[in-house]
């Protein structure tokens, strides 16, 4: 087998989901995450670089998985928030990519540029979606996931 046959069967999953997190404990999100991104745990996951969702998922595939992590932001890694870069910088050993798309201002049409390149090079994508929420960033991706024709996973947090 080629190397490019392995990354054509290699499943690429974008992670997508709610800044806002602080309604949950961190316990609670690990078993969400080994409930939900668990099973892909041979995949290789792009993830935007933010806080909440982005940051936590992180963690816990950095941690508890062999996956490989493609972490994306819109402008630069210093030009995130700082639960963000020090999430980057604690698991840098396990990032294998980090792509930096330098969006001259970090402005919406940034951030769902950075998501569609996400979704782009995914075959899927798992969205983590604040439960009872208005129309966001995560719902925006995830309707475009499936515009492609992608799978997608929606997990209301």
């Amino acid at each position: 087998m080629t190397t490019y046959d392995t990354e054509s069967i290699t499943r690429r999953i974008a992670v997508t989901g709610t800044r806002d997190t602080g309604h949950r404990t961190p316990d609670e999100y690990a078993g969400i995450f080994a409930d939900y991104l668990g099973p892909f745990a041979d995949a290789h996951f792009y993830l935007g670089g933010a806080r909440g969702i982005d940051s936590l998922s992180l963690l816990w595939l950095a941690r508890t998985t062999s996956a490989g992590i493609t972490v994306v932001t819109p402008g630069t890694v210093e030009q995130q928030p700082e639960e963000a870069r020090e999430a980057i910088r604690n698991t840098a050993h396990r990032i294998a990519e980090i792509v930096e798309l330098k969006a001259a201002e970090l402005t919406t049409p940034a951030y769902f540029a950075r998501n569609r390149w996400m979704v782009d090079h995914a075959t899927m994508t798992i969205g983590f979606p604040r439960e009872g929420a208005p129309a966001s960033g995560t719902w925006h991706t995830l309707d475009y996931t499936a515009d492609c024709g992608k799978p997608r996973l929606i997990v209301p947090v």
